[in-house]
């Protein structure tokens, strides 16, 4: 297939995309990927603070998320390697989904059972577990959900992903935190673990995406059988192994570097992201400095601000549909930078409901056009014969720019006072929006890839 010529001819026409069964279907999704991110971020942080975890500790300890900016490390596996039965039963995607979730519930229930202010190691411990099987449910996640769709449904696609992420965020923030309030935080992830259905239920309810290789994919692996067929010492499982190899790991590397500009392009990726890391790593302990008690917290950051996000999501969706990935790309990274400001007003406010309520509504709307855009520019930038370890680099690179300087937000807001500190993370979303206009002003090095033949 080539890449669509659909235009929608209005904005409802641009919207009636998101009832679509397959679309909907990557809305549950979206949930089920969304769900462990808050359980290793900031309902976490919040678990640590009120135990009496240093500023600097708690930010040194988003390092416990590295496996989502590691998992292109592992994703050839998991793009490529036929598990024994699962496979067979459910498919490629479909039975790796269902072992990756099955992993992560209990990965849940075992951070759930620890104690971080007695056994603080543990608690980190289980938590890169927990971050390592939600990272490699994602990588199926996004392959499942790239492969599902057609060229036009991307767009509406990222919008469902972004929506049933907050929501599934909202399930281990708002929710985790009420059940915390009342039960405790074992009873919290023990909910959380049974919430991870939702994903399992979904996957079994789909059909396996139906996905041929693309020509330029076929041509390398093609090339690579006639060189090991003139080399006869290396036939056999030697020839095989290899051949493997290639496909499952040189390939969609070789690929993607193929691309004008890949290098500023994986750069533009790792930053564009960054302001609103730096920012949402030390947002639940600027709350709890300012005073807001846990159900402030559920209701406005979390169930209000749920709702900001679909917003926002949606909007993002729609205009990725109407102008264009590459312009709403834009908007949405100004956007996102300007949102950071908003935590500055609530520093001068204090300890006011309604301070936290506008706060929280500009930051989550901003960010879900951002994201919306965001996910549909990397889904088409991947090539459909690699989509798993392609998509898996890709997002690699944003979490890995948002580990790096989220971990060292902590040092920053522990230096610098609040005002100061969010205007450093205002400052710092800046240099990927100058990179994305110079990118944009080479138009080659920012289409997106052909992904279905």
């Amino acid at each position: 297939m080539k890449p669509s010529s659909w235009k929608p001819s209005s904005w409802a026409a641009a919207a009636s995309v998101y009832l679509d069964p397959r679309v909907l279907a990557i809305l549950f999704l979206g949930f089920s990927e969304g769900l462990p991110l808050a359980l290793t971020g900031s309902t976490l942080s919040l678990w640590l603070r009120e135990g009496g975890v240093s500023k600097e500790a708690i930010g040194l300890f988003s390092l416990v998320t590295l496996p989502y900016a590691l998992k292109f490390a592992w994703a050839p596996l998991i793009d490529r390697l036929r598990l024994p039965v699962i496979t067979r039963l459910f498919g490629r995607r479909r039975g790796w989904a269902l072992l990756t979730q099955g992993c992560l519930a209990l990965a849940l229930l075992a951070l759930g059972g620890t104690d971080p202010v007695t056994e603080l190691w543990w608690t980190a411990l289980f938590a890169v577990v927990v971050a390592f099987c939600s990272a490699s449910q994602d990588i199926v996640i996004d392959a499942f959900r790239v492969e599902s769709l057609s060229e036009d449904q991307q767009g509406a696609g990222a919008g469902a992903l972004v929506l049933g992420y907050r929501f599934g965020m909202l399930a281990a923030g708002a929710g985790a935190l009420l059940v915390a309030e009342y039960f405790g935080w074992r009873a919290a992830y023990t909910a959380m673990a049974g919430l991870v259905s939702v994903g399992i239920v979904t996957i079994l309810l789909n059909r396996e995406p139906a996905v041929a290789a693309s020509a330029e994919s076929a041509a390398r692996e093609k090339h690579v059988a006639e060189w090991l067929d003139a080399r006869p010492h290396l036939h056999g499982w030697r020839a095989e192994l290899l051949a493997w190899l290639y496909g499952a790991v040189v390939a969609p590397f070789a690929q993607f570097m193929t691309r004008n500009h890949w290098v500023l392009i994986l750069l533009f990726i790792a930053t564009y992201k960054m302001g609103e890391v730096m920012a949402g790593v030390m947002a639940s302990p600027f709350y709890v400095d300012l005073g807001f008690e846990k159900t402030e917290l559920a209701a406005v950051s979390k169930v209000f601000g749920l709702w900001a996000t679909i917003a926002g999501g949606v909007i993002g969706g729609v205009l990725v549909s109407r102008v264009g990935v590459q312009r709403a790309l834009l908007l949405g990274g100004v956007a996102q930078v300007l949102s950071n400001l908003g935590y500055v007003l609530l520093a001068y406010a204090g300890h006011d409901v309604r301070a936290l309520a506008v706060t929280v509504a500009i930051e989550n709307v901003c960010a879900g056009i951002a994201t919306s855009a965001f996910v549909a520019y990397l889904s088409g930038l991947c090539n459909v014969a690699y989509t798993a370890t392609q998509y898996a680099l890709l997002t690699s690179f944003t979490k890995l720019g948002g580990d790096l300087f989220g971990a060292s937000s902590g040092f920053l807001a522990a230096r610098l006072d609040w005002v100061s500190f969010f205007l450093v993370a205002t400052a710092a979303g800046l240099p990927a929006l100058l990179l994305l206009l110079w990118l944009q002003g080479r138009t080659r090095g920012m289409e997106p890839a052909v992904m279905k033949t």
